[in-house]
């Protein structure tokens, strides 16, 4: 089910732009959806995740509260540790969808998907990743090599179900207390149908993929 009566991430999935990569028709067949944010304040901020499988089902959730120095640390610092606590409950194989509401950040994940395909070949878009970052992004490194299949797509902060959850871990923390769940998606059934991209169907310009 949706987080908050949310749409299900992979709906958020399917419909917002993966930067660098394009939608490829079977986009829908992610194995796992996950969801990340990081917030800063000088009086300290905190980190949202939220995890789904392709059904709707959900996975995880925490809300922690976290002291980054600046909000680039924060946001890698969720998606690192959001990607941890997929890789526990998720296995290698996996096809995972990213939703991150940092820009830079989902286009430096898509570009690292795209040089470990091809490592000895000039990359196709160049890495920027933040100094201050560059710890939590070679978690997010070892992550993104662990699983069979990932990609990052961007979406607002108001459409991010782990923004609430990174915003006011005081009031979000009884997430962290939620049974550990292993909950693997059903298979997913051959079919020959076809799903446009976004940027080739009827959804407005503004859903479109880069």
């Amino acid at each position: 089910m949706a987080a908050y009566g949310r749409p299900s991430l992979r709906d958020l999935f399917d419909e917002s732009p993966t930067p660098h990569i394009a939608h490829p028709p079977r986009t829908h067949h992610r194995d796992f959806y996950v969801a990340t944010d990081g917030s800063f304040r000088e009086s300290g901020g905190g980190l949202g995740v939220v995890i789904e499988t392709r059904d709707g089902e959900r996975v995880g959730r925490l809300s922690v509260g976290d002291r980054s120095p600046d909000n680039n640390v924060a946001e890698y610092r969720a998606l690192h540790l959001g990607l941890d606590l997929l890789a526990a409950r998720a296995p290698s194989s996996a096809r995972v969808g990213v939703l991150l509401d940092h820009d830079d950040l989902a286009a430096n994940v898509n570009a690292a998907v795209l040089a470990s395909r091809a490592p000895t070949a000039e990359p196709p878009h160049q890495l920027a990743v933040p100094a201050e970052t560059r710890y939590h992004w070679r978690g997010v490194m070892a992550r993104i090599n662990g699983f069979e299949e990932i990609r990052a797509a961007r979406i607002s902060s108001d459409r991010n179900p782990a923004h609430p959850l990174a915003n006011a871990p005081d009031q979000y923390g009884h997430v962290n207390n939620e049974p550990d769940r292993c909950v693997l998606p059903e298979p997913i059934e051959p079919t020959d149908e076809r799903v446009p991209p976004p940027s080739r169907s009827n959804r407005g310009s503004a859903n479109a993929s880069d």
